[in-house]
This record gives C-alpha cells, structure tokens and sequence, in this order.
C-alpha cells in the first residue's frame, strides 16, 4: 500500500497560528505517535487528517488534491478517526456494527461478518447488550470493530487507553497490533507514549504549530528534527 502523504497542512484560528505548514506520511503497517501539550493541536490535526475539520490549505500530492475541501473528501474515504470517548448509535452491540457495512451486502452476508467483528474484539458475550452501557474500553474494542468492518486503510486514534484500566489496555494494545499486522496504517495521539512502545514506527511531538521528531527517550521536552 502507499503512504498517505499530506504536504503544506496549514490552519490558522483568530488568536494564533496552530499548524504551520506541517508535513506528514502514514504508511501501512505502521503506527505513527504524536505527543504535544494540552492545546498544542493534537485532536485538530487528527481530525484534519481523516477529513472531518477543514484546514486552511492542505495538499494530496499522490491523490491530485490542492484544495482543502476536495482533501477532505478523499481523507473521508481512506481514513477512520476514534475519539477518545467514542460514539455509540442508540440500539445494541452488533446493531452498531451492522450500520459499519453497506446494505448492498444483503442481511445474511453482513450477519455474517459483524459475527465475525464481534469475535475478532472480543464482544460476542456483549452483543445483545445496549451500546450506551458499554464501559470505555468496551466502547473502544467496538469502534475498532466498525473500522475492522470499514476496512479504511488508515486509523486515527485520540487517546485511546485514556482512563482504561490495566486490562482494557492490554485488549486494546492486541487488536492495534493485529490491526498493524493485517496492513493498516495508523496515528495516535497520547500523552502516554511509553504505552505504545511496541508498535515500533515514528514519534512526532507538536508544539508551537510544528512538527519535531522526539527524541529516543520518548522524553517530549526535547524535540529534534523538523518534520520533512
């Protein structure tokens, strides 16, 4: 698969500058960290990158988009963002996996492959349960299951063991790093780096609208390198 290469990634707010001109690759099969201070961008960038928050200017040198509007529906396609606290539709556990796949599939064909999504997330004893009463690392094991169903090559991540206990992370950690295995790309924004040691890819810290490369430590006060 090709990387994902955003260029020239720009967005201004009225009182300052908070991304500058970034640079950035995602590349199947491997995970990229951000890091960056409360406020520095984080969640903006990730949202710009999956296509759901314009920016000022972006470019899709590989996919032939110059304008911001027209990135943002191609990002839309190949991109699944998760929020931290990630959103449940009203109804039960293999409902909102059944809403992850087109109609054209037929009933019996989807049925099918959300069984399969809820034994791949470790939910299948959950199935029947209202989405809303799930806990927070059960509500993270299902949105990974609707981007497991979507099949979009690139994950975006915001926080994603915020607030999880010991057990919910390690469930968590095993599916991203299937997840990486099967070829997907993928971004996660943590102020817990050390967490996600395993997935071995790039550490890029954020602060004052830029892009450095941290250092080995994982130390986030000492950024180095600017961003391509």
């Amino acid at each position: 698969m090709n990387p994902l290469r955003l260029r020239q990634l720009d967005l201004a707010l009225p009182d300052r500058h908070l991304l500058q001109g970034l640079s950035l690759d995602l590349h199947g099969g491997l995970c990229t960290l951000l890091t960056g201070a409360n406020g520095a961008g984080k969640s903006t960038l990730l949202r710009i990158v999956a296509g759901l928050t314009p920016a000022d200017r972006l470019v899709l040198p590989d996919l032939g988009c110059n304008s911001p509007r027209r990135a943002a529906r191609r990002l839309r396609r190949l991109v699944t963002y998760i929020h931290q606290q990630p959103f449940v539709f009203r109804g039960r556990v293999r409902d909102n996996l059944m809403l992850a796949l087109p109609w054209s599939l037929g009933r019996r064909a989807r049925q099918r492959r959300v069984d399969a999504a809820l034994e791949w997330a470790e939910l299948d004893a959950l199935r029947d349960h209202e989405a809303g009463s799930l806990s927070g690392g059960e509500r993270q094991r299902l949105s990974l299951a609707r981007a497991w169903l979507r099949g979009t090559p690139y994950l975006l991540l915001d926080e994603p063991t915020a607030n999880l206990d010991t057990a919910s992370r390690e469930r968590l950690r095993t599916l991203l790093q299937l997840l990486l295995d099967k070829g997907h790309g993928m971004m996660i924004a943590t102020h817990d780096p050390a967490h996600f040691r395993f997935v071995g890819g790039a550490h890029w810290h954020l602060a004052e609208g830029r892009l450095r490369l941290a250092p080995p430590s994982g130390k986030d006060d000492e950024p180095q390198g600017a961003c391509a």
